[in-house]
This record gives structure tokens, sequence and C-alpha cells, in this order.
């Protein structure tokens, strides 16, 4: 008899596979996720979320961990990548512990109009039920340059460690966020740590050893950037044009940049990854422990990016009395970080643009004198301390439980810098920062649980939470010290004097922030069930927020769920449904505005900088001589946002849950949104905030899990995870009732989505002025924005014939949030052996590829006074084809090659194999577990990541592009990463 039984699921599992629709990270998890409370036990609370078992029905999606936790992943955004249907994980660059990572659950709730905005976008993370305060973008108001935040600009979510975690649940639908409130607005991520239990006592112990992988790239010097400019110039340059050719570039006998591009050898390199990580649990059924400590290295594979994680967690539980449980935790991780070489970072924080006439050699001697003094002279440490802890009562008695917790959480940042005068023009820097973010939470929860009768259970909930933030930074910087032997701010260090704070050293300037805000919430929860058959839920919650004005201080929210199921009343005696569950719930939760101006009602920031430097501010009586007022202007009566969400869903289990699926579909809706309107030009602001910006996301998802293959025990067997998620937005309403509006770059149409590329058709060339047309009736010639085309120019397309080419003529072409994501996982085992392997999925994505619309535009680009002309060493590798291109007169007044335009938006759909990994179980050896312990393990693995992409995108790394879709090329590549390793329960 064959022991190997194929279900029906299989051919359509293969089937999405080969249509390139299925791939990453495990899938959904269908398990129970109560509590594990027992009667006269200790039972850590923990802050864990009590989640009902159907999880599926609360829009609740549980990781499988013990498939991730073979994979090194720096942060928790790349352990959520994949995992989760509908949840669209960004990372901008492939450099270990960077701030450039992102999460978004079913859609992009609103335009990415600044750096500040991916901030408000994200989920919370809530650690043991204790919501994670992060960074706070307010820093970005002092910088001219936002490509990162001042500080060490660390991603504080490396400081998860994956095998200190028990659980992560994600929770995606309204109905579920609903009694968390308006931090959950945008979604929240649950993170339960592994906890002492009534008898376990057991030593844990995890390590791991590998590389990653450097980047082969072609090399380029001079020579390549001579034969690629001078077609331009022997068709279009002018004799004053062939004047000014560039110096690096008219002598071929330059050495430095005509001879050996052997750069690479520096810049790229195969770099070593560690981790080692143990725990000891212990302790009785009436008091018990747990400690865990790890220590984690990441390595990025250019610019000797690295990251050094320190972690220490430990764990208390006691049952003083039958009814009374006491538990506590403490847990601190310190990050290390080594960050990125690239001027353009540099340049940006020092606030200070070189002379950029010629690019750095790709001579290996020269880099490498740079390197040298970087590494000989200058300072950059990158330092991230963060600590979580709380203190629980959970008292039960018969049917009543109240739980009593107050948590915090603490990060702090700092960084140091030096740069020395030999490698900025003859001027040294230096600057230092420190900041921190603080939250205090105090919730107290009563429940109660009646039985009307044997079939019917009504279960009540009410509880109060109360939330207190600090976030605040203290920044200097100066330029021009006395000595490079001289690497701090120096002040006179006599207190008694009136110049005692003044700098002795350096010409300084500092800036410091602080903001404070409380947010206190009151909710009920009731939920009605029949048997097994029947639940529905009501939550009714209210939240005061200080950020608020006090016109608008509280917003009551509101939910309805339902869930029905099938399987138990009409189903019941169908052998082929295991379970048939339908829900459905609607939900609306205020959002939170994070930065404490709102609060306060009208008023403004002036500038008195120069070139634009936002950094400088007069004093309030000259305010009329420094417009304008860059804060914009902030009027009453604003009220609160919220997200209005209806979902309704389908969960089914075939062939004794062989076979499990899930069908959501989702509409959510974002309304009363803030957003910087435009204002006159003589009223002296930048922008006047006005409520009344709408968004909806709406979507479907689809989860599918089965065992294709059940094989008894040595036997093979072979578990398949698919999920996908579709995701649309649309822009439903501006402020005003306006129909459309241009902010920066991005433009806005009620209607369109929200994420589109707004952008020039080309429709070829001109060959000669004669082509240029002219309008009949007034004879006027076709111009962009004034400017009169010419031969050489390119063909963009008239849209409303007026014979001027301006915003009006740009049509919406892509989108860059993807339309579906997803991943398609599988695990097979024999025996002791187990294989898994992950891809993952982003397709219906756009790239507007800027890299190389600069390298094209180099006459208004390159060799300027401009952070956009900085030119990073990888200046000198191939990396694109010229030949696809049209060619135009990059001299034109039009600017031939702007960015603008279709020729530079390509498809960024994607596949990736995101991981494999392959393990052996060695506890059946005797010698390994002479006590013959079920729970022992001796696992011996090895595993590797970014195997390979499959993308049409002829860039980079498809992954590794800007949060608004544009491709800069300073992204770090995802680097392939190879371990070995073994995790060991004893």
């Amino acid at each position: 008899m064959n022991k190997h039984r194929l279900i029906p699921c299989q051919c359509l599992l293969v089937s999405f596979f080969l249509v390139g629709l299925g791939f990453p990270l495990s899938g959904f998890g269908f398990q129970d996720t109560t509590s594990r409370s027992k009667k006269d036990t200790v039972a850590a609370d923990s802050g864990s979320v009590k989640l009902r078992r159907f999880v599926s029905v609360k829009n609740v999606d549980s990781l499988p961990l013990k498939q991730l936790g073979l994979i090194p992943f720096s942060s928790l955004q790349q352990v959520i990548k994949g995992s989760v249907a509908g949840v669209y994980v960004q990372e901008t660059s492939g450099e270990p512990g960077t701030t450039e990572q992102s999460m978004m659950i079913r859609g992009l709730p609103m335009p990415l109009l600044s750096r500040k905005d991916i901030y408000q976008v994200q989920p919370t993370v809530y650690l043991n039920g204790i919501p994670l305060i992060q960074d706070n973008p307010f820093m970005f108001d002092v910088q001219r340059f936002s490509y990162l935040p001042i500080g060490p600009a660390t991603n504080l979510l490396s400081t998860i460690d994956l095998d200190n975690i028990e659980s992560i649940n994600v929770i995606k639908g309204g109905a579920a966020a609903a009694v968390y409130g308006p931090r959950a607005a945008n979604g929240a991520i649950f993170i339960t740590t592994k906890n002492a239990q009534e008898g376990l006592n057991q030593i844990s112990f995890n390590s791991y050893y590998g590389m990653v992988q450097k980047d082969q790239v072609t090399p380029a010097n001079a020579k390549n950037e001579n034969d690629f400019r001078m077609p331009f110039y022997n068709k279009f340059a002018s004799p004053a044009d062939m004047d000014n050719y560039p110096a690096y570039l008219r002598d071929a006998t330059n050495e430095n940049y005509y001879g050996p591009s052997n750069w690479t050898d520096l810049y790229y390199k195969n770099s070593p990854v560690h981790n080692i990580n143990g725990s000891i649990t212990g302790g009785t059924s009436r008091s018990n422990f747990r400690f865990f400590a790890g220590n984690t290295k990441s390595a990025g594979n250019a610019d000797d990016t690295k990251l050094d994680k320190y972690v220490a967690s430990f764990f208390i539980n006691m049952l003083p009395l039958k009814w009374l449980t006491v538990s506590s935790m403490i847990n601190a991780t310190r990050l290390d970080r080594d960050r990125n070489k690239s001027f353009r970072d540099r340049f940006a924080e020092m606030q200070y643009v070189p002379d950029l006439s010629s690019p750095i050699s790709p001579n290996k001697l020269i880099y490498g004198s740079l390197l040298d003094e970087y590494k000989n002279r200058a300072i950059d440490k990158n330092k991230n301390n963060a600590v979580q802890g709380y203190f629980s009562l959970n008292a039960k008695i018969k049917d009543i439980d109240f739980i009593s917790r107050i948590g915090f959480d603490y990060n702090e940042g700092l960084r140091d810098v030096f740069y020395p005068s030999t490698m900025f023009d003859g001027n040294n820097f230096v600057s230092n920062y420190f900041g921190y973010n603080q939250r205090v939470v105090i919730d107290n929860i009563l429940r109660y649980k009646y039985h009307l009768n044997e079939q019917q259970s009504l279960n009540l909930e009410a509880g109060h939470s109360f939330q207190a933030d600090v976030n605040k930074y203290n920044y200097a910087f100066g330029y021009k010290g006395s000595s490079d032997y001289i690497k701090i701010n120096v002040v006179n260090g006599d207190p008694k004097s009136d110049q005692y704070l003044l700098p002795k050293d350096f010409i300084v300037s500092r800036f410091t922030d602080r903001q404070k805000s409380n947010l206190s919430s009151l909710y009920a929860k009731a939920t009605y069930n029949f048997k097994e058959d029947l639940s529905l839920t009501a939550v009714a919650r209210t939240d005061g927020s200080s950020n608020m004005q006090p016109s608008a201080r509280w917003f009551f929210s509101p939910a309805i769920s339902a869930d029905y199921n099938l399987k138990n009343t009409l189903l019941k005696d169908n052998s082929t449904f295991s379970k048939l569950l339908l829900s459905a719930s609607w939900s609306r939760i205020g959002k939170l505005i994070s930065d404490d101006h709102f609060a306060a009602g009208p008023q403004y920031n002036v500038d008195l900088g120069w070139s634009g430097n936002p950094a400088f501010y007069s004093y309030g009586g000259f305010g009329t001589l420094s417009r304008p007022y860059t804060t914009g202007w902030i009027g009453y009566d604003i009220p609160w946002s919220y997200v209005q969400e209806t979902n309704v869903g389908i969960d089914a289990g075939f062939f004794n849950n062989r076979l499990q699926t899930r069908f959501e579909l989702y509409s959510k809706n974002n309304n009363r949104m803030l957003l910087p309107m435009p204002v006159n030009a003589e009223s002296g602001y930048t922008a006047a905030y006005q409520s009344g910006m709408d968004v909806n996301n709406s979507g479907a998802e689809l989860i599918l899990q089965a065992e294709v293959l059940k094989g008894t025990k040595g036997q093979l067997s072979w578990t398949s995870s698919f999920n996908a998620a579709y995701n649309q937005n649309k822009l439903k309403a501006l402020p005003g009732g306006m129909s459309e509006i241009l902010i920066g770059t991005q433009k806005l149409v009620v209607g369109q989505a929200i994420d589109k590329f707004w952008v020039l058709q080309t429709h070829g060339v001109f060959n000669s002025d004669v082509e240029v047309p002219v309008d009949p009736k007034t004879f006027q010639i076709f111009n962009y924005k004034g400017l009169p085309f010419h031969g050489g120019d390119p063909r963009w397309k008239d849209l409303n014939g007026d014979y001027t080419i301006n915003e009006s003529d740009k049509v919406p072409l892509g989108n860059y949030i993807p339309k579906f994501t997803g991943n398609f996982s599988n695990q097979f085992t024999y025996g002791d052996f187990g294989l898994n392997f992950n891809f993952y999925f982003a397709l219906g994505r756009n790239i507007l590829n800027q890299a190389v619309a600069g390298r094209f535009d180099f006459i208004n680009r390159k060799g300027t006074n401009d952070i956009a002309a900085v030119d990073e060493i990888t200046f000198w590798q191939t990396n694109f084809d010229a030949s696809k291109y049209p060619v135009y007169n990059p001299w034109s007044a039009v600017q031939s090659y702007r960015s603008d335009q279709d020729i530079f938006i390509e498809n960024g759909s994607y596949l990736k194999l995101r991981s494999v990994s392959l393990s052996y179980d060695l506890a059946r050896l005797s010698f390994l577990n002479p006590r013959k312990r079920a729970q022992s393990k001796f696992l011996v693995y090895m595993t590797a990541t970014n195997l390979f992409t499959i993308t049409p995108y002829t860039g980079g790394d498809p992954e590794v592009v800007g949060y608004t879709g544009i491709d800069t090329g300073y992204g770090l590549s995802m680097p392939k990463t190879y371990i070995l390793g073994i995790k060991v329960d004893l």
C-alpha cells in the first residue's frame, strides 16, 4: 500500500508556481493562539494578546517561526516580508540595520510627499503587549537634505531577535485592531517572546556562521564615460561646449581616470556573519524564570557595512496565591552599526557640497587612500540602546479575570562624527547627536464570562489604557576646527565665565527639540457565542490625544463583527469539508497625529538661512524679513482623521484539513486626512494644512496551505503554502472640493491612484527645427512652458492641443506600489531531514529609473554644485545599456532627459528565491539526547538567501528603490548570504 497520499490541491499549487503567481516565507499558520494558562499553575501574562482560536475570522495571521528561525534576518521587516498576505515590505537598501525599511498593511493610506510621511503609515509593533515607540520624524525639520534622518539612522526594529520569539501575529483588519485603538489604525504586529512554562527546565543554544557574497560588477573607467558622451558632443555640441569638455575626460594619458579600474576589490567584499545565543528556562509550577542572551553580527556585501547586536532578556513569573499571577520582564538591546561611506549621505549631513567637477578616481590606490583617511583619521560611530519591560498582576477568580500592568519602552541613539580637513577642501567637520524616545503604558483590563446556558455564553471585557510619550534630541555640528587632532566639540571650561558654552575649537550650530504626547483610552467589548456556530462581537472605544486640538480632543471608535460556522450548521455530515467559516466586520478607528504642532493652533517657523537651509531661524521681530513660513498655516478646528473598513471572508478546510484556504475582500477608507494645500505666495506661507483628503484601499487576499504528501514516520512529506494579495488605491477627495493638485513633483487627481507616476509621453524626436510645429492661430512655436523646441529635442505629446507642454500633458503611467504581492513556500521532510524554500514576488509595479536619467542628463547634473550631482565610486561600473534610449540634445533648454517622461518608466515586477534551508535533526542519537525528551532537539542546518531574482527591470536590484518608486542608484543590493548553524534544546 502506498503510504504517500496525494491530494488534488497539488496540481493547483504547482500551476500557481509555473505561471509566476505564487511565492516566500511560509505562509499562514492556522493555529490556536489562545493563552497557555492552567489552573493553579503560574502562567505568564507577558502582555501577550489573547486571540480567539478562529484567528482568520479576526484578520490575524500568524507567522511560521519554525521555518523562519533558520534564516539570518536582521530586522523584523525582513521577517514579515512575504509571510503575511496583504503586508508590503519595502527595503530601499541592502545595508544591514538601515532605517530605510518600511511596512504597509493593506495598501498605501496616504501620498508620500516627503520622507516624514513614511513614518505615518507604519503599523504599530507590540512586544509582549507594549506598543514600541519609534523615532519621531521631527528631526527632518532642521535638515536641508532629507535622505536620512540625523543621528544613527538605525532601524529600531532590528532589536527583535527571532530566537527569543514565541509568536508573531499580524493584525490587518479593523475588527481585530479596534480594541487597540488609534495606534493600530495602520494595523499592528504583536510579538510574544518565549517565556517560562510549567515543568519546562531547558537549556537552548543556537549559533550559525557564514558569509555574504560580494556583487559581481563590470568596472568602467574614463574611456567608457568618454565613449558614452562623445556621440552627443559630435552631434549637438557647439565649439564653446567642446571647450568645456570635462578635464578628467579630456586627457587620455591621465592614469588616474584612464588607467585600471580596480576599485571593486575595496568596495565589494565577501564578509563574515555569525550569531550565537542561548537561554535557560527553569522553575516550578508556582515560580519559574527564563534568561536569554545573544549576539548577532550582520554584514552587507559592499562598503564595509555591518550591524552588531547584543540582546539580553529576563522573565520571572510567580503564583503567590492560587488566584494571583505576578509576571515581569526586562529586555535590553545594544546596536552598533558601521554605515556606508557614500558622498551623498556625508554631504547631506554636512549641509555642504564641494566642487564636483571631477568624480573620484576608479584607481585602487586613490580610492584606497580615501578609505585610509576614513579608517585612520575619521570617526563615524553609531550606537543605539533599547530597553523594554513590564510588571503585571493577573487576578482570576472564577469567571472574573483582572489584569493590571505597567510597561515601558525606552530607546536612545548616539552618533559621533568627525571628518578631517584632508577630506573636505581644507575644512574639517564634527557633529554629535543624542536622542531618545520614551513611552510608559498603564493598562487595566477586566474580563467576565457569563454562561447564559449550556449553549450560549457572553464574554464581557472593559479596559483603560494610558500612554505617555516623550521624543527628544540634541544635535550639534561644526566646521573649521583648529586642528584635525581635536575631534570633539570643545567649549570653554570655566562655568563662571559668560562664554562658558561658546565653542572653542569649531564654528558650531546647535539644535534641540522635544515633544510630549499623551493618549488616554477607554473601551468595552462584548462577544456573544452560540455553541461553536455563531459569534457576534461589538467594540466601543473612545480615545483622547494631547496632539489634537481642544475642540476635537476625543474620538469614538465602534466596531462590529460576526462569524458563522457553516460546517456545524449546514455541512455537518459532509466529509469533504473539514471546516467552513464565514465572517464579516465593520470598524472605524481614529488616526493619531505624531506632530504636536497641530495641537497648538496657528503658528509658523521662518527661514533665515542660505541656499534654502531650513535649520536657521530668525528672531520673531524680523519675521517679515525672512519669509516663507515653512511649517505652513495651521488653522483651528482640525478634526481626527479615521480609518473605516469593511471586511468579508471565508475560511475553509478540506480533506480533514489537509487543504486549508482563506479568501478575504476588504475596503478601507482613510478619511479627513490633512494635506498641505497651496496658498498665495503673498501670504508668506508655503502651504495651509486642510482636512478633507480621502483615500480608499480595496483588495483581496488568498491563502492556501496544504499537506500535499502526508507520509508516516520516516516517510516523505510535503507541505505547501501560498499567499497572494491584490490591492489598489484611489483618491476619493481633496480638501476644499478640489479635483487635482500638484505638490512638489507629485500630482494628485481625484479618481486616480495616489502612487501613480505622472509623466510626459515621448513620440520620437525633432530631427530639425523645421519639424517643430507652429500654432496656426497664434503662430506660437511648439514649446515647453514657454521654451521653444528645436531640432534634437524630444517630441512630447500635446494632449490638449495648445502647442504648450506642461503639467496638463502628463499622463498617469504605472504605480510604485505593487498590485500583487505574495509568496510560495514548500517544506519537505524525510526522516530527520528537512528542506524548505521560499519564493517572494511583487507584480504590477513600476520603477522610475532616475539613475539612468541622471547619466544622460550629464550637462545639467554633472559637475554642478548640487547634491544631486554627486557621483559615488559606483559611478565607475557598467549598469545600463545606452543603446536602448533615444539620442536627444542634452544642451536643450527643455532638459531633454528630464526624468518625468515615459522612457524612464520600467516594469519593476520581480520573483525572488528568497531562502533555501536544509536541516538534519540529530536528537535521535542517544548520546545527544540521553533523557529521551520529546522536546529535545539537535538541529544542524544550512541556509542560503537571495539566490536569484527574475525581473524585466534593467537597473539594479528591483527591491532597492526609494519609497516612491524612484531608483536613484544609491541603495546597496540585497546580499546573497550563506550560513551553517546548529539549534540545540536540551
